[in-house]
């Protein structure tokens, strides 16, 4: 139930791989589903108890499905198996020697780098991903591998919502960020710090971002401290620019590596790779790995860097002329918004950008209005959309013209979906960015489409 969404999704893959049937349900049909229904799964968009088979042995839903919900409590009172999405990623990684990625921001990048990393090592393969990577184009990744003498490895992006990576027990995870999200289910930021802690207790060992250093606490020997400080464990030197290429050193505590070079944009992703290949390090100092003599670190590393091609909506360049650049990322949280800003303007700077966003969340748009209206503010003309709400009812006299009444700029406007296309043709911008984690993806081809005119 659920079965569209990036998580549910990739379960929805892996049970297939092994055999299983699989039905499912979703409000909308999407390219998620369009993809799932190929590979053999059966979906239906309306309600219908009568679409489940009587034989279903396991039900899994996402938070978005409420116990009301009529298929939720036909499953019920058939005595079927019903468990959270997270519940279940649980039970299938606690076959595999894990590497989960959590962070308020930062993991779905991290995560498909550390796959990308791993992808073709001898041993058996698992990956769920929090979004599309693009050297695989899917969430998802299952190679198994007979006769290696390595452990099975998962890679997982661990997701704090509702405190749904606490049912993981990694052998390494990596915390890019914890910063305050999620206020709905956390209250306050001591609880959500509390919840990374276990997590962090649940882990053999871990890989922090130095932010974080002081919030989380674990035996200095199972702890590794990455970021840009001298005192860092892992930190990447030496940062230049080269064309349409960034070029870093890396030292870590088992290898220091020379002129990595990576087409991604943005500090932030320099520091996701040293997150990212720090555990692939670890994991492989471990004896994690297939015992493989034969590899060199330096040569390894700068292929996977080199060959990286990103994940769809982060940073997704849509449109790259000279007389106009158009990009879609998935930032929804005003910290995220404002690497991404920025990073923008270090690659154009000059120029005026114009930037499309579609709050996610009545509450969090409420709990980060201030912080909302100061990221946005380093942009040159902002368009809001409306709220898009997920799992939550309206909150009264919170909307976007309320966020928008808080933005610090004069060239600031509110519209409808339909009028967006209109609008930028109209008023056709420099530099275009599409911001936010709802349905927003969804107008990405006819802004592209009107812009082409």
């Amino acid at each position: 139930m659920g079965i569209g969404g990036i998580g549910m999704s990739a379960l929805a893959q892996y049970f297939m791989q092994e055999g299983c049937e699989v039905h499912g349900y979703d409000l909308t049909p999407s390219p998620i589903t369009d993809m799932l229904s190929r590979k053999g799964a059966h979906i239906h968009f309306e309600p219908d108890v009568d679409a489940i088979p009587d034989d279903i042995e396991l039900a899994v839903f996402t938070p978005a499905i409420h116990p009301d919900f009529p298929e939720y409590r036909h499953l019920e009172a058939m005595g079927v198996r019903l468990l959270k999405r997270s519940q279940v990623l649980g039970i299938v990684t606690d076959k595999f020697r894990t590497i989960a990625v959590a962070g308020t921001h930062g993991k779905t990048t991290t995560t498909s780098m550390v796959e990308h990393i791993l992808h073709g090592i001898p041993n058996t393969l698992l990956a769920f991903i929090g979004g599309i990577s693009k050297n695989i184009d899917d969430n998802y990744y299952y190679e198994k591998r007979s006769g290696s003498s390595g452990m099975p490895i998962s890679v997982v992006e661990a997701d704090e919502y509702d405190r749904s990576f606490l049912t993981l027990h990694p052998a390494v995870s990596v915390i890019t960020s914890v910063d305050a999200d999620h206020l709905d289910i956390y209250k306050n930021d001591s609880n959500l710090e509390a919840a990374f802690q276990q997590f962090a207790n649940q882990s053999e060992y871990m890989i922090v971002e130095e932010k974080v250093n002081d919030k989380i606490t674990k035996d200095p020997a199972k702890k590794l401290v990455y970021g840009l400080s001298d005192s860092c464990d892992c930190r990447p030197f030496n940062i230049r620019h080269s064309g349409e290429n960034t070029i870093f050193d890396l030292h870590t505590p088992f290898v220091v590596l020379k002129d990595l070079r990576t087409n991604l944009h943005g500090i932030y992703n320099i520091l996701n790779f040293t997150a990212a290949i720090s555990a692939f390090l670890l994991i492989k100092e471990i004896g994690g790995l297939h015992s493989d003599n034969a590899i060199d670190l330096q040569d390894f590393v700068g292929e996977k860097t080199s060959s990286f091609l990103g994940v769809k909506r982060r940073f997704d360049y849509i449109v790259k002329r000279d007389d106009m650049v158009f990009i879609d990322d998935y930032a929804h949280h005003p910290n995220e918004m404002r690497s991404f800003f920025n990073a923008v303007r270090e690659l154009y700077p000059g120029k005026k950008v114009c930037g499309v966003f579609q709050p996610h969340l009545y509450s969090r748009t409420r709990d980060f209005a201030d912080d909302f209206a100061g990221a946005l503010s380093l942009l040159d003309k902002v368009i809001l959309l409306p709220i898009y709400p997920a799992r939550e009812a309206p909150i009264e006299g919170i909307d976007s013209e309320f966020l928008l009444g808080k933005i610090p700029i004069t060239d600031k406007l509110v519209l409808q979906k339909g009028e967006l296309a209109g609008h930028l043709k109209e008023n056709r911008p420099e530099v275009l960015l599409t911001v936010g984690a709802g349905d927003i993806d969804r107008l990405v081809p006819l802004i592209a489409e009107a812009l082409s005119e």
